[in-house]
This record gives C-alpha cells, sequence and structure tokens, in this order.
C-alpha cells in the first residue's frame, strides 16, 4: 500500500486534480443552484447551433461541467445516485451552511463534526449529493 510519505510507482496514476461532468434535466435551473445557492460562478458556455448545450462553472479550484441531458437515454433517468462529491474548504462550515439554506437550498445533513471534520451535506436540482467540509472542527 501506498502511503503520503512514499513517491509513486511509474506505473500508478499520479493525479492532480478531479473535475466532474454532470447531466442534468434542465441546464439553466441548475446553472442557476449552482451560482445562487453554492456560490459557483461561470467559467464558460458551450453551444452548439446557437443552443446553449453545457456550462462550466468554477469556484476556487473546483470545476464542474454541467451538460443539458439530451433524452437519448430516457429524459426521466435517475441521476445522481450511487456517489457524492466531496468538496473542502476552509471557510466556516456553520456559517456556510447557513448561507446556503438562506438561499433556498436544502441540507440533507445539518454540520456535524466527524474525524476531525465539520461539514453537511446538501443535494442539487438533479439528486448529485454533496459533502461539503473543512479541515477546521468547530
Amino acid at each position: 500500500m501506498l502511503n503520503n510519505t512514499q513517491a509513486p510507482s511509474i506505473d500508478l496514476l499520479v493525479a492532480r486534480s478531479l473535475e466532474a461532468s454532470l447531466t442534468v434535466r434542465d441546464l439553466s435551473t441548475s446553472v442557476e443552484w449552482y451560482r445562487g445557492v453554492l456560490g459557483f460562478t461561470v467559467a464558460r458556455e458551450y453551444r452548439r447551433e446557437e443552443r446553449l448545450v453545457a456550462v462550466a462553472l468554477e469556484s476556487g479550484g473546483v470545476e464542474l461541467l454541467l451538460v443539458q441531458d439530451d433524452g437519448a437515454k430516457g429524459s426521466d433517468r435517475a441521476k445522481g445516485e450511487g456517489f457524492s462529491l466531496q468538496i473542502t474548504t476552509v471557510q466556516d462550515i456553520d456559517e456556510l451552511a447557513a448561507r446556503i439554506k438562506a438561499r433556498g437550498g436544502v441540507l440533507e445533513t445539518e454540520p456535524i463534526t466527524m474525524a476531525g471534520k465539520r461539514g453537511f451535506r446538501t443535494r442539487d436540482p438533479d439528486g448529485f449529493r454533496f459533502a461539503i467540509s473543512s479541515p477546521r472542527a468547530a
């Protein structure tokens, strides 16, 4: 097993970042949620034949690509099931959770301290789960 003090083997992945691409039911609703509730900013818009098909969002070092579902796999298919995305911040978790709720966001869990971190969970309009935590336990 590789620990943090060992140099990675040449045949192992040496990742520097991870970005996520999420397929959403309604692109404009999702963009507004990420901007208005979580506080992401729009980095780029992608159009195909003048039609908006995707929006890249950013917050600090985190990038998300929201892609309009084209319905090819069924418009009512489940999204966001089976995994969650972790966002780490140095912000005060209780203040951040309060701001998200004040902006209309719903928390799946209120802020708690566990394993030396303080965090909470929320979901976007399509059910994608986000665990947001800070290494600074309150």
